[in-house]
């Protein structure tokens, strides 16, 4: 498997990331051909469909106020992550452990860093939708490509941030081990491979995290089950299934406040 970050004008609001990715791969000498995978940040797509939040036009709640002031954050974005949260769990300072579609992420998706000042980036609306609408200009582009959308997160008792799948089409997320054999010819009881999230690190090595400008990758050779009606549902859990998150219910915090802004 070959994986390369692909260098990009800066996104704005309005932007056909579909196009942006093809030329940005051209002007890198490289090819998007039939059956490679296509990459984007969370916060690209997000940026593209207009999902910008100006801070200083958000009056933070009194619930936005008290976490602002007791894990050091911004109040208005404070208020933003609210928003965005299904669940909150807790914090550190400068973030929030949240629960967004399903998914165990900092301040519910939102971000301050590559966001235009006193600004947040949101995820796309809908990032399954978003990776089937970019699927679907590729293939109006003569291109039968899997798309991932994804953003970084942290995993429990590991310092640093690695990346999870938050949309995907094109391909399956999981590849089910069950009933497979190991070495020694003993059956596989419930091991999956977490495909698009491990495609989804290996990506985010070459996109970055900072000012690199590289919001794509491009994914060739990946071992992966191709073809349509695979979503990201298939790649997650119930909390009453899951090793860690089932033993942390009774410490987390409904929100369900998502409204405009």
């Amino acid at each position: 498997m070959q994986v390369f970050g692909i260098k990009t004008p800066l996104i704005r609001p309005g932007d056909d990331v579909a196009a942006i990715a093809i030329a940005g791969a051209a002007a890198s000498g490289l090819e998007i051909e039939q059956g490679d995978i296509v990459v984007f940040s969370a916060k690209a797509v997000g940026t593209a469909e207009g999902r910008l939040v100006d801070l200083s036009k958000l009056e933070p709640s009194e619930e936005a106020l008290s976490l602002s002031r007791r894990f050091k954050l911004d109040p208005g974005f404070a208020e933003v992550v609210l928003r965005e949260s299904d669940e909150i769990l807790g914090g550190v300072e400068h973030a929030l452990s949240t629960i967004k579609n399903g998914v165990l992420v900092a301040n519910g998706g939102a971000d301050q860093s590559n966001a235009p000042p006193n600004h947040a980036a949101l995820w796309p609306e809908d990032p399954q939708r978003s990776a089937e609408g970019l699927r679907e200009a590729f293939r109006r582009a003569g291109l039968d490509v899997g798309v991932l959308i994804i953003d970084s997160r942290t995993l429990p008792l590991r310092m640093g941030s690695s990346a999870v799948a938050i949309g995907v089409a094109g391909f399956s997320p999981v590849d089910d081990l069950r009933g497979r054999g190991d070495l020694f010819g003993r059956p596989m009881r419930i091991k999956r491979l977490a495909v698009a999230d491990d495609i989804s690190s290996a990506a985010q090595l070459v996109m970055g995290e900072t000012s690199e400008s590289m919001p794509v990758a491009l994914v060739k050779g990946a071992p992966v089950q191709r073809g349509d009606g695979f979503t990201i549902d298939a790649a997650l859990i119930p909390w009453d299934q899951c090793l860690i998150m089932h033993l942390m219910k009774k410490h987390t915090k409904n929100v369900s406040r998502k409204h405009k802004y």
